[in-house]
């Protein structure tokens, strides 16, 4: 493994005991096992985040900052709604961005463009050049994860609406990313038996890519 990868790799299980940290503390906020204004702020910071650098992105400086102060503006109206509401605000967090993500890979499967992660792979590769059996394959496993962000969305949304709070909590925040993490090896695994050793990229590798795909690649075309 090179030293690149190495980092990358001590960085990622560096993050875990945050990620379990923020999980746990989203769950019992969730639960309503908290102060409600813990659970609002924890709950509202990861959209609060997204929001701003979406804003951010915005050319003209005096509207970047209207928009700013106009979500402040929003937020300090909502407030009360937030502290009697924690569990829905979790899971509008946990649905959108199911339903965001599910779009994301969901939109490149569609029309003349490659998929996804048909387009990861591509990146990965030296050349940029890819097998048909590559190009199959990644093709599925976009499928795949388009199916499982909202078919997550949906169950959900049926814990949500049917289930005790609690038990929806723990499918949403505590077993949510232990499932993608899952995925993430059951399709290594996978790609083990599909893919000849020169066809398939390294794990490191893999999840490299994914996290730092350019933006402008979701909407690329075959030429």
């Amino acid at each position: 493994m090179r030293s690149a990868d190495t980092a990358d790799l001590l960085r990622g299980l560096a993050m875990l005991p945050l990620l379990a940290v923020w999980a746990l503390a989203s769950h019992y906020s969730s639960a309503g096992d908290v102060h409600p204004a813990f659970g609002a702020v924890l709950g509202v910071a990861p959209l609060v985040i997204a929001t701003v650098l979406l804003l951010w992105r915005i050319p003209s400086a005096p509207l970047r900052y209207a928009a700013c102060a106009a979500g402040v503006v929003l937020l300090v109206w909502l407030w009360p709604q937030l502290l009697h509401n924690i569990a829905l605000l979790y899971y509008l967090q946990h649905l959108s961005s199911h339903v965001a993500l599910g779009m994301v890979f969901g939109h490149t499967l569609i029309g003349p463009g490659e998929a996804l992660v048909t387009q990861l792979a591509r990146a990965i590769q030296p050349d940029g050049q890819l097998s048909a059996r590559q190009i199959r394959y990644t093709r599925q496993v976009s499928i795949a994860w388009t199916a499982f962000f909202f078919g997550n969305a949906l169950l959900s949304t049926l814990l949500f609406a049917f289930a005790p709070t609690a038990v929806w909590s723990i499918h949403a925040n505590l077993l949510t990313g232990p499932l993608i993490g899952l995925i993430f090896l059951i399709e290594y695994l996978v790609r083990l038996r599909v893919l000849s050793v020169e066809e398939r990229p390294g794990f490191v590798s893999a999840i490299r890519a994914w996290r730092n795909a350019p933006q402008s690649k979701t909407s690329r075309t075959v030429s």
